[in-house]
């Protein structure tokens, strides 16, 4: 099977041709922001030409114009001319003859025409750009090994973290990364470069710890500095390679592009006044203080007692002037484990979806998330024009250094993996390390789980191979013609609140039974529902669990796939009943009853008041007669109790041995990604963080209602109220006696 890449996707007609044809004429196109057509331009010269989609942001490129041929059709750093290698100062340069100067002049300004706009050149027989700051990393930025190669992954990111930039409603990026990626010398890299053409500003470096912060510093940003070539490098104070902080003067580029006279010296000019500098790791680190870049490494690596979100809301304000965003972040990490700072910035990386933004057009960080899966990034899975080499080569595949790759990443990761099979804890790491999807970054330790994580894990990981969006649809029900107690519809949405995997027959569908003025669903011998409600529509904060809704089929001779989680309802409208009339409407088209917690009973009341009584299923674990008042008035179970707590988990933990992962005759069919992941972090002493879990267990529950039957005690027993605990160590999780 060969992979496909879906990194990026160039967007077709999303402005009309003649739009652009008629506006790049007169170079009308301005940098940034484009509120009418939705797209940020990252072009600088008036022109664009393909729109990328890159992280749910649509990214204008500049139009492709002076493309340049460097050679041996890939990427390649130009030669630094040895006449000027010599010159290492702006004041050695004052020195040279005006004729000297005007021969290199025009070398010159082509260099700050390149960092400023970007450059084109063929690669592998395309034309292809890359950013200014992407061109200063390549050509002028040395690294530990040199001067760092060309990656198609790097070119998307900067492309990224350009649009960012230019977008007034962007704080800056938050990088989900693999280890190794570069994140550390181009976020280096960008520093230097921004911090050498600004003036007054000030630029600022943390990380894990205050060493890590102070070894970026010295290590990576002081050498690049140093490196820059006379025309790019200003006059700094103190020390050629300080420790703490490193102070620009008087700006290069006013010696070169303004050509100066003979008798002006560099007192006469403005200086920079621009600083670089590291802080140590915490919470108020630079609070107070107005920064042009915050440069945030490994920010999923803050431990206790330091908190990567207190940090972000106290630097995120010195990064604007009132509702103005004056400076940008760049932020990049791995994951740690959930408990060791991964939870934190887990929780900036989810806010920072671009998809999803508030009235003043920002996420909820203010951030732009970004995640590069490992296959584009991986060391020694790089061709010679900066491809990854995702397959198995077919042909002769040499990388930037001339060797030979053989393997394709793919394989290769699949190898690392099923080596680690044996140590649940090393495998997690190293989908953390090297993630192929955001869930695998996130990955937790195993020993946190009451279920078998190794059968989860190998389900989730299935579901992404399996191109998991094809075997779900997501959507919305809706009253036919908008008449309420009608006939119910399904309608797809992208971003509908329902995520479905199977629709009964058209005959089956909205299936009821009238008795006595009360309705029953006709399909109960089919399935049922569980639901974990909420009764206040908003709280203090708007925050407050979601609602959760889960569908399973129970076994039957009819054309129903048997044991199958079908629905998945994972949401908090804006009302408690918009939730409610949700609930109701797949009751109705799937006819299927439900089981709810009572101890929230809005909803169970709005089925009785809507007719809807017979919907509602009654606690299984007594017979009607002990039942108490309001049970037998609206149904459901309570959640308080210790025996329903415990036969709860011990209905996942059933379903899991027997439907999820790897069997003997292939996979489990549970495509529902957020209800495994809840699986796996389950605590059943903190149930209320766990919605999934909680309605998917009560669904299991309603369709084996049988086993809990006060008159069959025994088949209780059988199916054992206590919970397992396992130890997830080994090659499969093992019950712990």
């Amino acid at each position: 099977m060969t992979y496909e890449q879906t990194l990026y996707r160039i967007v077709k007609d999303h402005i009309k041709t003649s739009v652009i044809k008629k506006k790049n004429r007169y170079s009308k196109w301005e940098y940034g922001y484009n509120k009418e057509y939705n797209v940020v331009v990252i072009s600088k010269t008036g022109k664009i030409g393909d729109i990328y989609e890159i992280g749910n942001i649509l990214i204008a490129l500049p139009k492709a114009e002076d493309i340049k041929d460097l050679g041996e059709n890939k990427w390649k750093a130009t030669q630094y001319p040895k006449v000027l290698k010599k010159i290492k100062s702006v004041q050695d340069w004052n020195a040279y003859p005006n004729s000297f100067k005007e021969q290199w002049h025009p070398y010159i300004d082509e260099e700050f025409e390149r960092r400023e706009k970007g450059f084109w050149f063929i690669n592998k027989n395309k034309s292809t750009y890359i950013t200014g700051t992407h061109y200063m990393y390549l050509q002028w930025s040395k690294i530990d090994v040199g001067l760092p190669d060309f990656r198609e992954s790097n070119r998307l990111f900067y492309i990224f973290w350009e649009a960012c930039k230019a977008d007034s409603r962007s704080y800056g990026i938050c990088y989900l990364k693999n280890r190794r990626s570069g994140f550390s010398f181009m976020s280096s890299g960008e520093t230097v470069n921004s911090a050498t053409i600004s003036s007054d500003s000030r630029f600022g470096i943390l990380s894990k710890s205050g060493a890590d912060a102070k070894k970026m510093f010295t290590d990576k940003v002081v050498p690049i500095s140093v490196n820059y070539p006379f025309f790019f490098k200003p006059i700094q104070d103190g020390m050629d390679r300080p420790k703490t902080e490193l102070a620009y003067r008087v700006p290069a580029s006013k010696f070169t592009r303004r050509k100066l006279e003979d008798n002006q010296i560099a007192t006469e000019l403005d200086g920079l006044d621009t600083t670089i500098d590291w802080k140590n790791t915490g919470d108020n680190s630079y609070d107070g203080e107005k920064l042009k870049l915050l440069v945030h490494d490994e920010s999923g690596k803050w431990e206790k007692p330091t908190n990567i979100l207190n940090n972000w809301r106290v630097t995120k304000t010195c990064l604007r002037l009132g509702s103005r965003i004056v400076g940008k972040c760049m932020m990049g990490s791995t994951s740690n484990a959930l408990d060791k700072g991964g939870k934190n910035f887990k929780k900036l990386y989810d806010g920072s979806d671009a998809s999803l933004r508030n009235k003043n057009g920002q996420t909820k960080t203010g951030l732009y998330k970004l995640f590069i899966p490992m296959e584009w990034n991986y060391e020694g899975f790089i061709d010679q024009y900066g491809y990854p080499v995702f397959d198995t080569p077919k042909k002769e595949t040499l990388d930037p250094q001339g060797n030979l790759i053989t393997e394709g990443v793919i394989q290769h990761w699949g190898n690392e993996v099923e080596g680690l099979k044996d140590d649940a804890d090393a495998l997690n790491e190293y989908y953390r390390q090297f993630p192929r999807t955001e869930q695998h970054a996130f990955r937790d330790e195993a020993k946190q789980s009451i279920f078998n994580l190794t059968k989860i894990y190998q389900q989730i990981d299935y579901n992404e191979e399996l191109k998991n969006s094809a075997m779900v649809t997501q959507g919305n029900f809706q009253w036919e013609n908008g008449i309420k107690d009608t006939k119910v519809m399904f309608y797809p949405n992208k971003n509908g609140r329902f995520f479905i995997t199977w629709v009964p027959d058209q005959e089956q569908q909205n299936n009821l039974i009238i008795k006595n003025g009360i309705k029953y669903p006709g399909n109960e011998h089919l399935g049922a529902f569980g639901c974990d409600s909420y009764d206040i529509s908003g709280v203090v904060g708007g925050g407050g669990s979601n609602g959760s809704l889960h569908g399973l089929t129970k076994f039957s001779i009819e054309n129903v796939p048997p044991n199958h989680f079908f629905l998945e309802y994972i949401a908090r409208p804006s009302t408690a009943e918009m939730f409610f009339e949700d609930v109701l409407m797949a009751l109705i088209f799937y006819g299927m009853p439900l089981l709810a917690e009572n101890n929230k009973p809005r909803l169970l009341y709005y089925l009785k008041r809507r007719g809807y009584r017979g919907f509602s299923i009654n606690r299984p674990d007594k017979t009607y007669n002990k039942l108490s008042l309001a049970e037998r008035e609206v149904g459901g179970i309570p959640n308080s109790s210790e025996d329903i707590k415990q036969a709860h988990a011990s209905a996942i933990e059933t379903y899991i041995e027997d439907f999820v992962g790897e069997k003997k005759d292939g996979y489990g069919d549970i495509y529902l990604q957020r209800t495994l992941e809840d699986w796996a972090k389950f605590d059943i002493n903190n149930r209320t963080k766990h919605d999934a879990s909680i309605s998917s267990g009560l669904a299991l529950m309603a369709c084996n209602k049988h086993r809990y039957n006060p008159k069959g005690i025994t088949k209780i027993k059988s199916y054992s109220l206590g919970f397992k605990k396992y130890n997830n160590e080994g090659s499969t999780s093992k019950i712990i006696q």
